[in-house]
């Protein structure tokens, strides 16, 4: 946690008043012990649940899946089965909940939104030249003014990694502020890190510090577009920093990690992540989600199964 003489040797409303004091508060946060971090994701991932708690866990985390498709290959249909399922997944169970989200190109919002209008489902838009990010300014503020006036509930947004390893923090908190000012009311943020570029875990640490002071409502691990995705480690590592980032403004942000997650174990395994580490205000759609397409498929088979007490398989499940 970064200490108190840190935060008070720079208030967070200055932090970002140049690009040398916000260098100076990024790189005096605490270095991340490597060896300690990854020891304790693998120890909670080891945590056992029992049937009645697995239960509530598979239902809780079909509801923050947001279900995704982003292929040059998406097609309307595509994209209205998808939202079916988002809000329907088991169309033989009505028990079952819905997804928090479907998650899209801008130019597929609308399709999206009429797929789901009326149930509660949030339609989300990836953005910002994703999933690389090399565009410019103007470019990506028209790619998220497109999903915003289509109908956007959320935006997610890739940051330009080649700025921040080069240490150009203040262009990416800008252009993160930017598409804030876009978003308006009207949108939540999300803000992809690609934590597999990142390099290090102090480096994932800088990075949400930085999208939190700039505006975030959500950081998020990954695209699922590279090798490296979402683990248990960085995202522990993610936690820590909104739970710290509350305890210093009380303000509270989400976290989603995307990309990798694709059984109910690691699902349960990121869940008991956040119950450890930032507690039951976490444990909510509105503060936590998995980025996934293949992941709610095996939900729902251990759903099934815990039912029934039989596993249906694959053939149960509707193919994305």
């Amino acid at each position: 946690m970064p200490t108190n003489a840190h935060i008070a040797a720079h208030s967070l409303s200055d932090v970002a008043a140049s690009d040398s004091t916000l260098r100076r508060f990024l790189h005096g946060l605490p270095g991340v012990d490597a060896v300690g971090l990854e020891a304790r994701a693998a120890a909670l991932g080891t945590r056992s649940i029992k049937t009645t708690a697995k239960a509530y866990a598979i239902d809780l985390a079909i509801s923050m899946v947001d279900l995704t498709t982003l292929e040059g290959a998406d097609t309307p249909g595509k994209v209205r089965a998808l939202g079916a399922k988002a809000v329907r997944p088991d169309p033989t169970d009505r028990t079952t909940p819905s997804t928090a989200a479907v998650c899209v190109y801008p130019d597929m919002v609308a399709v999206a939104k009429e797929a789901v209008a009326g149930s509660g489902v949030k339609v989300a838009s990836v953005a910002t030249a994703f999933p690389a990010g090399r565009a410019a300014l103007s470019v990506k503020l028209a790619d998220v003014r497109d999903a915003v006036a289509a109908g956007a509930d959320e935006v997610d947004m890739v940051i330009d990694r080649g700025a921040f390893l080069a240490g150009n923090y203040m262009k990416v908190y800008e252009e993160i502020a930017a598409v804030r000012d876009v978003c308006g009311t009207d949108a939540r943020l999300k803000v992809i890190f690609e934590t597999g570029e990142l390099s290090t875990y102090d480096n994932i640490r800088r990075a949400s510090w930085l999208g939190m002071l700039a505006g975030a409502d959500f950081i998020k691990t990954s695209t699922g577009k590279v090798a490296v995705n979402a683990t248990p480690a960085n995202t522990l590592l993610m936690l820590e920093a909104v739970r710290d980032f509350r305890a210093q403004t009380g303000i509270q942000i989400g976290v989603k990690p995307a990309g990798g997650i694709r059984t109910s174990k690691d699902a349960i395994k990121f869940l008991v992540l956040v119950n450890e580490t930032v507690g039951e205000g976490w444990l909510d759609p509105y503060w936590f989600r998995f980025g996934a397409s293949s992941l709610l498929n095996d939900l729902l088979m251990q759903r099934q199964k815990l039912a029934t007490g039989r596993y249906s398989g694959p053939d149960y499940v509707t193919v994305d």
